[in-house]
């Protein structure tokens, strides 16, 4: 920790500790780290790497691309300097003589962590005591790719490192069935990256370059189509002639590759026209404007991960992400282009991937699919019925999948109960509000959540008051097994469901004594008329029924 060239944040300090305890407990760690671009998720998989090699176990970390790989392996090299920890990197960069003796040293044990790219997953690769698993930029992966490192030894730990979890990731955690740690925090003096959308023009693209030029840094230009990029090269070097403009793709040698990689982090050049290889590529601070062409063409954290190369220094950031006109955009794209545009917040990755999850599907739990509409059922339903299952297991019992989704009853007393958009504009904390209003367990959590709220925005408008009540109201009739409740100006009814706990003697008493305002409809209404004009004497009338209803619940406040 001492190596650590910079403070951590604290959303860092509380993900290292929740790894560390992982690693400590009994059972395996199967821990998802969410954290932006740039936010030091790197810095939790290396002590969790250093934890795991000094009690003598070995550790795998496997990233998508080479480059990111030989990254990792000079980072590590580099903190690990002063400690007898054997580090390597499996890589198309080394020579077959090389890899072999590499995967025959890691099967001795005498190699304590491997960096690699898919090739860690190939049969020959037999660790003799591997206890981490540590996977980098988790979606880039595929499910067969990730169990398949899991089934390397059934009771490794596993770290995931993700910017914007994939929707099947995402949703496993958010139900409880991975652990989830958010890094949300952003580093000190880190600014906010600026995100324009337009379509291709040739001014925007040379006063974005020249910009960034005339203060010393360096572009990125991405257009993601090897067959055209020279000539998008050729238009470029027209374009800005001031510019030194080199290119970089996967299907380039790579020694070649590398090499142009290099110069370009030694700043021997100014704007590098590459494919989606830079994706996870080198961390270039000096590079701080990029440019996406066909942005429309990329998932949604393909762009977050591109924008993400830049603004990892204390410089101001740009992002252009270049799309055709909107008619010649698919609706996803557009869905896509909007999300991330709107959210160039530090730390907006997690935000992301809930787009993400709402615009792809959340995929299968148990089989291949990482993403994919649950249309059959809708998502809320889908997650309720996992939640369920979940907690269901957790206690030791059988899920039980014939009883019917309790929601609690329907409330309708026709008055506004909302949290108006001018009382508090941000859509983001309405929608948290409405979220931690409906899920209250008492009225106790309720009249704290008020007192917050007066705390937070000033006084309450007539409308939250009425949201409080009706939640209030939906709270007392619960336990009551009541349905519905509708009530309008004269008259109202209350609806059962097939298990009312009311007491039987309360409802005779009440219809005998007060036949003009109480009756029976069926064996499942009761229905009442009283003058309730105002929305206060609706909640009135409401209330005292409910009261009057309880088993030992006595006399209700209405006079008849």
């Amino acid at each position: 920790a001492s190596a650590f060239p910079f403070e951590e944040t604290p959303d860092q300090a509380r993900a290292i500790e929740a790894v560390l305890e992982d690693m400590a407990s009994d059972r395996p760690m199967d821990r998802v780290v969410c954290g932006d671009v740039g936010f030091g998720k790197t810095e939790v998989a290396m002590r969790a790497a250093f934890v795991a090699a000094q009690s003598g176990r070995q550790v795998a970390v496997l990233v998508p691309t080479t480059l990111l790989a030989q990254q990792h392996y000079q980072n590590f090299c580099d903190r690990f300097a002063d400690w007898p920890v054997r580090i390597d990197v499996l890589s198309r960069f080394r020579s077959k003589k090389q890899q072999d003796q590499i995967i025959a040293d890691f099967a001795a044990g005498t190699l304590d962590i491997l960096i690699g790219t898919h090739k860690i997953l190939q049969g020959e690769v037999q660790p003799k005591r591997l206890g981490l698993v540590i996977i980098d930029e988790e979606h880039r992966f595929g499910v067969r790719q990730k169990e398949k490192l899991k089934a390397l030894r059934s009771e490794v730990d596993l770290l995931t490192l993700t910017a914007t979890p994939i929707p099947r990731t995402l949703n496993m955690s958010l139900s409880g069935l991975r652990d989830l740690s958010i890094i949300a925090t952003p580093p000190v003096q880190r600014l906010t990256i600026k995100t324009f959308i337009s379509e291709w023009n040739r001014g925007t693209i040379r006063e974005a370059c020249l910009r960034e030029i005339k203060r010393g840094g360096q572009v990125y230009f991405l257009h993601n189509e090897v067959e055209t990029i020279e000539k998008v090269a050729r238009e470029l070097r027209e374009l800005v002639p001031e510019a030194s403009v080199e290119i970089g793709h996967g299907q380039m040698r790579e020694r070649e590759l590398e090499q142009v990689m290099l110069d370009f982090y030694h700043r021997r050049f100014n704007v590098l026209l590459c494919t989606t290889i830079i994706e996870s590529g080198i961390d270039v601070p000096t590079a701080n404007t990029i440019l996406i062409n066909r942005a429309d063409r990329l998932g949604l954290a393909q762009l977050h991960q591109l924008r993400g190369r830049v603004g990892r220094s204390h410089h101001r950031a740009y992002a252009y992400l270049i799309v055709p006109p909107r008619r010649a955009m698919t609706d996803d794209a557009i869905k896509r282009i909007e999300a991330i545009e709107s959210l160039e917040d530090l730390g907006a990755g997690f935000t992301l991937a809930t787009h993400d999850l709402e615009i792809r599907g959340a995929g299968e739990l148990l089989g291949d699919e990482q993403s994919g509409q649950i249309q059959e059922i809708g998502f809320t339903l889908y997650t309720e019925l996992l939640e369920r299952a979940v907690e269901a297991l957790k206690a030791g019992r059988q899920p039980e999948l014939e009883q019917p989704l309790n929601h609690g009853p329907e409330v309708d007393l026709h008055v506004p109960a909302l949290i108006p958009d001018d009382y508090l504009p941000d859509v983001h904390t309405r929608l948290t509000l409405y979220k931690r209003i409906a899920s209250a367990a008492d009225s106790e959590q309720l009249r704290e959540l008020q007192v917050e709220m007066i705390d937070r925005f000033g006084l309450l408008p007539d409308a939250v008051k009425q949201l409080f009540a009706v939640t209030g109201l939906k709270l007392r009739a619960i336990p009551l097994g009541i349905r519905k409740i509708d009530v309008g100006e004269a008259s109202g009814r209350l609806i059962f469901g097939p298990d009312p706990n009311v007491d039987p003697a309360a409802v005779i008493q009440l219809i005998q004594s007060q036949p003009q305002h109480y009756s029976l409809d069926g064996a499942e209404r009761i229905r009442f008329r009283f003058d309730m004009q105002a929305p206060e004497q609706r909640f009135a009338v409401v209330d005292d029924l409910l009261q009057r209803l309880r088993p030992g619940g006595g006399q209700g406040t209405i006079a008849p």
